[in-house]
């Protein structure tokens, strides 16, 4: 079955960096395009960002454009997300998730477009 794994969640003082891993398992990688989505307590869960099928382009919420990285490699079946200048309201649940459909260009933050979600690795910053 599809499995999805994240590792990587700390506590970091605000203007730290962390970098969260995903690897997945039980699904042709390489031709699903991927996310990262966070979610706190009491609050939706919202997509940070995601990347094409083949890497080739990536969108990031504004909320963390210039601060957060996200790359994928399709040998090892990774996705990562490089998070720097963390600040106290990046504090939340991260998750990644795949795509529900094919060859996916990394265009959408909507959560109801992914099928695959891992079980979340949790990020504190402090102030």
């Amino acid at each position: 079955q599809v499995q999805l794994v994240e590792s990587g969640g700390d506590l970091v003082q605000a203007g730290g960096s962390l970098r969260l891993s995903c690897i997945v398992s039980g699904l042709a990688f390489d031709q699903y395009s991927m996310a990262w989505f966070r979610q706190a307590p009491g609050k939706e869960r919202e997509g940070v960002a995601t990347i094409a099928y083949n890497g080739s382009r990536a969108y990031y919420a504004p909320s963390v454009r210039g601060r957060f990285t996200i790359s994928r490699d399709n040998t090892k079946n990774t996705l990562d997300l490089q998070m720097d200048d963390l600040k106290p309201e990046d504090t939340s649940t991260y998750y990644c998730a795949a795509d529900g459909g094919r060859y996916g260009m990394g265009v959408s933050l909507n959560k109801h477009d992914y099928a695959y979600w891992g079980q979340g690795t949790e990020v504190t910053v402090s102030s």
